[in-house]
């Protein structure tokens, strides 16, 4: 529950920062608009991946995680994962509808926050972790990580978004997973297991994350420099990069708290089945 606080109280420090002061929006366009990527494969990635966060291929993902859910005799965790796939997205695409977005950057675009890309593949990647067996869950909060990632920058390369639309999505999925995991944690009872075999994901995310965090805070005191003192110390490019960093550090940082609220959901009272 506080994590779930935490979010959307983050998100609604992001919305606040990026989309109602003009510095925040002139840093955030300028990381998009910086993203002219002409590395042929890492264009062919970036494409490949978008086309791929498709509505079929997403359903088809989230029946998977029912589907594992209910082999392993875990309704609670099926019913769970429904939910959070469709309030998350639900949440996303009404704030997108919803929000304003004042023109202080004098660049003419739509409204974009919060990503929808975004948070479709968060939530899928959220919900398998929360479905597969405790053992594996490190190794596919790792692979969902780094698909999330992925998506998340190519929206911004594609100038479908902006870094901040992708790390608001980010954490709202999150604060929808939180709530729901306290809710299926209030429905049973039994030891805590231990969180070990998550470990696999959560110390490599937290290295990952402190990187890139620490990247994002030199380019975005560099950019700040660069903005006020010396207009051509740094290209768009490094802009993009410092955006990139951002986007990182977020996904690190949400995946490394899913993997651990997971990890510790409680194990079924004697006599259940928790395959």
């Amino acid at each position: 529950m506080l994590v779930a606080g935490l979010a959307a109280g983050a998100a609604v420090l992001v919305w606040a920062v990026f989309l109602r002061t003009g510095a925040g929006q002139s840093l955030d366009s300028a990381a998009m608009r910086g993203g002219d990527v002409r590395h042929e494969r890492v264009t062919e990635v970036l494409s490949r991946t978008l086309n791929a966060t498709q509505l079929a291929a997403l359903a088809a993902v989230c029946l998977l995680a029912a589907g594992v859910g209910v082999l392993r005799r875990r309704f609670d965790l099926s019913i769970g994962a429904a939910l959070l796939v469709i309030t998350a997205n639900v949440a996303v695409q009404q704030l997108k509808a919803r929000l304003d977005r004042p023109d202080l950057d004098g660049f003419a675009m739509p409204n974009s926050f919060p990503s929808g890309h975004t948070a479709a593949a968060a939530s899928v990647a959220f919900v398998l972790i929360m479905v597969f067996p405790r053992a594996v869950r490190g190794a596919v909060g790792l692979l969902g990580a780094a698909y999330v990632a992925i998506v998340a920058v190519a929206t911004v390369w594609a100038e479908w978004h902006r870094p901040s639309d992708t790390v608001a999505a980010l954490l709202i999925v999150l604060a929808c997973g939180s709530l729901i995991m306290w809710v299926v944690r209030l429905r049973r009872s039994g030891p805590r297991p231990s969180i070990a075999p998550a470990r696999v994901a959560t110390l490599p995310l937290a290295l990952v994350g402190a990187v890139s965090t620490a990247a994002f805070l030199f380019g975005l005191a560099t950019v700040a420099v660069s903005e006020r003192v010396l207009p051509d110390l740094v290209s768009g490019r490094f802009t993009f990069l410092t955006g990139v960093a951002g986007i990182v550090s977020a996904v690190a940082g949400t995946f490394h708290l899913w993997v651990r609220l997971t990890a510790g959901d409680p194990l079924p009272e004697q006599g259940g089945n928790n395959r």
